[in-house]
């Protein structure tokens, strides 16, 4: 049942977070924004509304699958590792282990999301004028059709490891937020949970997940843009080698604060997409616990 409460918890977030994450790409990879705001209204200015949910079919079926694998793969090398360790897989897990174990989920979800992330960075990232905008209708025609089309254009033009771009960042990226998120969910659940109670209340589980993702999107945010840079890195342009010369060359050209392009924007994403997904996540397994 972990998996399909994952799934259901990320396919909702996504619904919550899209828009802030177009943005958010937006602003790490394009230079000519004054920051958060001018970023949003010259998305709608030239896009209206559909400019913030470029991608977000595909990425809202990505998202419900790697959420799924995210908190099964957690749940599951836990257990194992408890009863590795402890001889019982329900046994009260250290915080090594619950770091450990989610670690873990994040490498795993990394194969399944690289491809996607890809995909939803690159029509983010692309302009496509809202028909009511005649005075726009210059721009040249959309390379990508949609999520599915962009992949398959990818593919074509840069090969299977074009799907890959970025890997290594993201890699970099969700091993570590991925530990840190679990573990910083477990150990405020456990803190903020009275003691006698097995499971923790609602606002609990709200607030647990909300700060969990804070922490975690905000310890991210540096490979967070690195990665972005790369995925719009397309076949005719070779801008970076890496990730070593991404990093480089961006501090380079924009300084050390380039790093940090859209930590605020990831940080005030990520607490009310959190809470959805812990909050989902937690209700679907105790309605499954309790009528099923």
């Amino acid at each position: 049942m972990d998996f399909i409460a994952g799934a259901i918890g990320g396919g909702l977030s996504t619904a919550v977070g899209y828009p802030l994450d177009t943005v958010k790409v937006r602003i790490q990879t394009e230079r000519h924004y004054n920051g958060i705001w001018h970023c949003i209204q010259e998305t709608y200015r030239t896009e209206k509304v559909w400019g913030f949910y470029k991608g977000v079919s595909a990425s809202a079926l990505a998202v419900s699958v790697i959420s799924s694998v995210s908190f099964g793969t957690y749940k599951n090398f836990l257990c194992t590792i408890c009863k590795l360790r402890y001889g019982a897989a329900d046994a009260k897990p250290s915080k090594l282990d619950v770091s450990l174990a989610g670690g873990a989920a994040g490498a795993v979800r990394v194969v399944l999301m690289t491809p996607s992330e890809v995909a939803k960075v690159r029509m983010q990232t692309q302009r496509n004028p809202h028909p009511s905008l005649p005075s726009l209708q210059s721009v040249s025609k959309q390379k990508y059709r949609g999520s599915l089309h962009c992949l398959k254009v990818i593919a074509k033009e840069e090969g299977f490891g074009g799907l890959y771009k970025g890997c290594s960042a993201l890699l970099c990226r969700d091993c570590s937020s991925s530990a840190i998120y679990f573990l910083t969910y477990s150990a405020l659940c456990d803190w903020l949970t009275p003691a006698g109670k097995n499971k923790p209340g609602l606002l609990v589980v709200l607030l647990s997940g909300g700060f969990a993702g804070v922490l975690a999107w905000g310890l991210a945010t540096p490979m967070d843009v690195l990665k972005s840079r790369m995925q719009t890195d397309e076949s005719d342009q070779h801008k970076y080698k890496g990730l070593v010369h991404c990093a480089r060359e961006s501090v380079r050209t924009e300084g050390a604060k380039v790093l940090f392009k859209g930590l605020g924007l990831n940080c005030i994403r990520a607490f009310p997409v959190n809470m959805v997904v812990f909050v989902t996540y937690e209700a679907v397994l105790r309605f499954t616990d309790h009528y099923i």
